[in-house]
């Protein structure tokens, strides 16, 4: 009786063990399904972008719908208040930010990986004429080599400057192209446009630089 109790006992035992390994496969089947199918849906295009007041934000999806691309947002770890960006006032934290070009506020949230991407716009709002310092801080953490580099921005009348070229120069790597200013309620159809006109210019620029056949 012992001894046929002791092997139901081990039957069971293996059975269980079979049911886990089987379960612990389809986990794990699932799990390589899922990453597969993630690196297969990501765009090979990225819009990073800063915005305090909304108005960035919504170029920047459109852009992102337009050409197809992932999102990322920049997100400062410790947020702006209406107070912080108030231009009349000297005091505030934002005008002290950009009259101190070394100040680089921090960055919260999680990171973005550009391995993989080949094309990042980057946009953000004007202020003082200048790109907000959290740019400097994002741009100097990545490596931008083998990547084409578009800058933007979005402001009520301020244009872009000379902010694209600081942003290059700081990153020190990546291919920048020129950046533009574009106002908050720019179309889907414009943006397009735009993107269209850059592809344009860069096919004429490779072809100037190592010569193309008619």
């Amino acid at each position: 009786m012992k001894k046929v109790l002791t092997l139901m006992m081990a039957f069971c035992l293996l059975l269980a063990g079979s049911v886990q390994a089987e379960n612990t496969s389809d986990e794990n089947v699932q799990a390589e399904s899922e990453q597969a199918e993630s690196e297969l849906e990501k765009s090979d295009t990225l819009v990073v972008y800063f915005s305090c007041t909304g108005t960035t934000r919504g170029v920047a999806e459109r852009l992102a719908d337009v050409t197809g691309a992932d999102l990322y947002e920049i997100i400062p770890a410790v947020p702006y208040t209406e107070e912080d960006l108030n231009y009349n006032d000297r005091s505030t934290r934002a005008t002290t930010e950009q009259d101190h070009p070394d100040t680089r506020p921090e960055i919260g949230g999680e990171d973005v990986d550009l391995t993989g991407y080949t094309t990042v716009y980057l946009g953000y709002p004007i202020w003082w004429g200048q790109q907000p310092r959290i740019l400097c801080t994002f741009v100097e953490s990545h490596d931008f080599t083998g990547m084409t580099v578009i800058p933007f921005c979005t402001s009520g009348s301020s244009g872009i400057g000379t902010s694209g070229e600081d942003l290059a120069e700081k990153a020190g790597t990546g291919t920048w192209l020129d950046g533009t200013r574009h106002s908050g309620d720019i179309s889907e159809e414009e943006l397009k446009a735009w993107v269209d006109g850059l592809k344009k210019n860069q096919i004429i620029t490779t072809c100037e630089s190592v010569g193309c056949s008619s």
